[in-house]
């Protein structure tokens, strides 16, 4: 399992007690919670040249070794192609998604999927949030700050102790396929959630987790440097997964107001549970200190609709 240089939680002592008292933390009373929840592009290197750390074969065998040594939650699979989120589709032919940060919003969530359906909160134990990675979406549409490094979206990773209040709802089978394309750059699980009052979901749902550099330029580019140019390389980033960068400023606030419409709970497990890509700072320390201004900040003009919570 992954070491994890978080706070202590208090009384967590046995692992069966771990969500309930991540739960009594977070909802005081969980009797009303069944109810449904209801740019400018950067200047291009003209000499850019990725150079790929899995050249070498002995870096291809830490890799693999590596990617043997994260462990997952049990109750979690990896999806590795199309054929496989088809194996977790339900009877209805529709597929369950899991979000963790802008897709907390239920208005965000239908900005990307207009059609979705059963937008619920609920538990998922064993994960923590992390900004970590860099997104290319946020230099394509102006709001990425190379110069501060505050350039990171969001991702999850597994973490003993910890859990997150997510939401799950349902999208259409037509819609995996560009679900792959447009978030290719993550791990994809499948894992089961746990509904508010402690029942487990009937149907597993669909995870971005973490991935790693060498994986993503094996598998999601097959190895050809053209096809890293044109989701990164053109906007010179060499390296995706990274732990010495920030969160993107307008996507951080966003997220945040995604949590607090979503309630009290969700806000203050967002603030709590998720971190910086130091594992060690999280995002209510952040914002009381050298984040400090960015929940006042107002998006783009143009922004304002996608990024407003």
């Amino acid at each position: 399992m992954l070491a994890c240089a978080l706070p202590t939680l208090p009384s967590v002592t046995v692992a069966a007690k771990r969500k309930a008292i991540l739960l009594q933390n977070c909802f005081p009373s969980l009797h009303h919670r069944r109810n449904r929840i209801t740019g400018s592009t950067p200047a291009l290197s003209s000499n850019f040249l990725y150079r790929p750390p899995h050249l070498v074969p002995a870096r291809l065998a830490r890799m693999t070794l590596l990617s043997g040594l994260i462990s997952f939650p049990s109750n979690s699979t990896e999806l590795r192609d199309e054929a496989d989120f088809e194996s977790i589709l339900t009877p209805e032919g529709y597929i369950y998604v899991c979000g963790f940060g802008s897709l907390l919003s239920e208005k965000s969530a239908r900005s990307t999927f207009p059609n979705l359906r059963n937008f619920q909160a609920a538990f998922l134990p064993g994960f923590r949030r992390v900004f970590a990675h860099i997104a290319p979406i946020f230099y394509e549409r102006g709001i990425a700050k190379e110069e501060t490094k505050e350039v990171s979206s969001l991702s999850v990773e597994p973490c003993e102790g910890e859990g997150l209040i997510v939401t799950v709802f349902e999208i259409a089978r037509s819609e995996i396929s560009s679900f792959i394309e447009r978030e290719n750059e993550f791990r994809f699980l499948a894992i089961v959630p746990e509904a508010l009052d402690g029942a487990r979901f009937t149907n597993s749902a669909v995870l971005c987790a973490r991935y790693s550099d060498e994986e993503y330029f094996q598998i999601r580019c097959k190895g050809n440097k053209d096809i890293y140019f044109q989701n990164y390389g053109r906007f010179n980033i060499h390296k995706i997964w990274r732990d010495d960068i920030l969160p993107c400023r307008v996507y951080l606030r966003h997220c945040v107001l995604a949590a607090k419409n979503l309630g009290e709970a969700a806000y203050d497990n967002f603030l709590d549970h998720t971190f910086l890509s130091d594992r060690k700072t999280t995002i209510r320390e952040y914002l009381s200190s050298t984040g400090s201004g960015i929940m006042e900040e107002e998006p783009p003009e143009a922004l304002r609709n996608r990024y407003g919570g």
